[in-house]
């Protein structure tokens, strides 16, 4: 596994850490992230010394969603954003899985972050998904699991108005999330993981297959709509622009 992107490590029996870490591109699912981490998952699926696994990024950033790009090819309609599934991969993962979002979790690597069993915050980073920032509609299953993470008044908002959050101002407004000083998130993280750990594997597994059978059954029809979404909002010349003029800001 290329380590220059992607950190694969048993931190102690039984607890993987899968650490995001291209900093060439501060975490932007570039090909190479995209196909390192799908990697790294499946190398865990494959593991059965495994129990839980801590998905977490480096510095100040957790995950940054699509490149410039890759949104500019989308917006041409060369692709779909469902051509490449990483932002399910928390959620298909067997066993537990902590999103340790120690930095910005930025569109879709804050959506990917969300389908994680478990989330902890960080109180200086920036959470948003800024899709509509551009002028098209959410994808990687985050009309789902934004609304089903931050609640019926909160996710829709976070969606609608693409604005930015501090974790600090997301813990004010009663995230369910714990939100900790960024030089805590993975201390936090080992702590939880470590009482996971304490649990047999297969009733992890099993217990972990029936609280998100519903999500999983659900996502397919959602990317779905999505897509097609996508197809009414996505070629817009004004999308193009905006990709041009405010990727990165």
């Amino acid at each position: 596994m290329d380590e220059n992107v992607i950190e694969l490590s048993e931190l102690e029996p039984g607890i993987v850490c899968v650490r995001m870490q291209d900093r060439v591109h501060k975490n932007t699912f570039s090909h190479e992230l995209s196909r390192e981490l799908i990697r790294a998952f499946e190398t865990v699926k494959a593991n059965e010394r495994y129990k839980v696994v801590i998905l977490t990024g480096y510095d100040t950033y957790f995950a940054s969603g699509g490149t410039q790009e890759d949104l500019l090819t989308l917006q041409s309609g060369r692709g779909k954003f469902s051509d490449n599934n990483i932002y399910g991969l928390a959620l298909e993962c067997p066993i537990p899985v902590i999103s340790a979002m120690q930095g910005h979790g930025i569109g879709g690597g804050f959506v990917m972050g969300l389908f994680a069993d478990f989330v902890i915050l960080s109180r200086e980073s920036v959470y948003t998904t800024n899709f509509m920032k551009y002028g098209f509609t959410p994808g990687m299953g985050a009309t789902m699991i934004v609304p089903h993470k931050l609640g019926p008044v909160l996710g829709p908002e976070m969606l609608l108005l693409a604005r930015r959050y501090r974790g600090e101002e997301l813990k004010q407004r009663g995230v369910a999330f714990p939100v900790f000083p960024r030089a805590e998130v993975m201390d936090r993280a080992l702590e939880m993981a470590r009482e996971l750990a304490e649990k047999p594997r297969v009733s992890l597994i099993t217990l972990k297959d029936q609280l998100v059978r519903g999500l999983r059954a659900q996502l397919p029809e959602v990317v779905d709509q999505e897509v097609a979404m996508h197809d009414k909002t996505f070629h817009q010349p004004e999308v193009r622009e905006n990709i041009r003029a405010l990727f990165g800001k």
